[in-house]
């Protein structure tokens, strides 16, 4: 079978694609023919060796993938060969065949493409965790997403107006501020690309506090970090909610002076650990998501699509931080 491989250290340039054995079963694992795999941010950090986790080489990345079920181990009953199902989080999904945890594999409607399958779980779990079990956010509460117009800011703009929530989305460009309005965004706030100075940062708050209103958000839901943190975090309400979701700019420098001041929470998101430590929790949480996307209220926006063999391209697309939501890799 055909997997795209990392055997050292380095950009998309580095990755190559190869013919190497299919994966065999274990016990508790599930081997599905994967058919659509959802690129993310971690992707091409864990290809630098610079994400918390560093799998040992060779390996494949691709965190979240969908398919047909084609063997399943033993002491498996939760799915059974040619169910179409979704598989995240789990390693080595820009394959042909990708072996996972069963534990990790979710039946999918027959309505449901698999490239939709492959966008949703990641980015929609991460929000849905962030929103509602970290940040607890309620209905009129004012909610600023950085980073509006990618894969889990996006999900925060839909899942924040289910909640009931006013939301502020801010994004680098009008392209993606259009998007997270189709989402229902109810304002829009456009910040610019790079470093901020002092100045420029600044003004970057005042039309934070503009947007956000009077009493500040209430929650802020940062996957951008960068200079952008401290600017956001300066227009925070009093008793909000700052959620650390992400570095898409880079890990932020705060004055922690700002935390006592407005009387804040920092508050990390981590799903990874949520997952592990409260799965029937997670658990709950997918069945409300696939009821979500069957009733029509939410769906991936997927901007861009590649090949199995310009797997390595889509990654490198994540660095250059113009994609408009998802960016998948169609497996045949």
């Amino acid at each position: 079978m055909k997997a795209l491989l990392s055997h050292r250290a380095g950009g998309p340039e580095t990755l190559v694609l190869e013919e190497i054995p299919e994966p065999a079963v274990g016990r508790g694992e599930v081997r599905i023919a994967a058919h659509a795999c959802g690129v993310n941010f971690p992707d091409l950090l864990i290809i630098q060796d610079q994400y918390q986790y560093k799998p040992p080489r060779p390996f494949t990345p691709g965190g979240e993938v969908a398919g047909v079920v084609e063997a399943i181990g033993a002491g498996v009953d939760k799915v059974r060969p040619g169910d179409r199902v979704l598989m995240s989080p789990v390693q080595g999904g820009m394959a042909q065949k990708v072996v996972g945890a069963a534990a990790a594999c979710w039946k999918i409607p027959d309505s449901m493409p698999f490239d939709e399958a492959a966008a949703l779980l990641l980015t929609y779990g991460t929000s849905q965790h962030a929103l509602h079990d970290r940040a607890q956010l309620r209905a009129g509460e004012t909610l600023l997403v950085l980073g509006a117009g990618g894969g889990v800011g996006l999900a925060a703009v839909e899942l924040g107006k289910i909640l009931g929530a006013r939301v502020v989305a801010a994004a680098s460009s009008a392209e993606k501020l259009a998007l997270a309005r189709e989402r229902g965004a109810d304002e829009e706030v456009q910040y610019p690309s790079g470093s901020l100075d002092k100045s420029a940062a600044r003004a970057l708050t005042d039309r934070f506090k503009a947007a956000c209103g009077s009493e500040g958000a209430q929650v802020i839901y940062d996957a951008v970090g960068g200079d952008y943190t401290e600017a956001a975090l300066r227009a925070i309400g009093r008793q909000g909610r700052h959620l650390v979701v992400g570095f898409t700019a880079g890990i932020p420098k705060l004055p922690l002076n700002l935390a006592l001041l407005k009387s804040c929470q920092i508050i990390g998101v981590y799903w990874g650990e949520f997952i592990n430590h409260q799965p029937s929790l997670h658990a709950a949480h997918v069945s409300a998501l696939m009821a979500l996307y069957l009733e029509g209220r939410i769906k991936p926006a997927i901007s861009e699509r590649f090949p199995l063999q310009r797997a390595a391209e889509a990654i490198g697309r994540l660095g250059t931080r113009e994609v408009r939501g998802k960016v998948v890799v169609m497996i045949e």
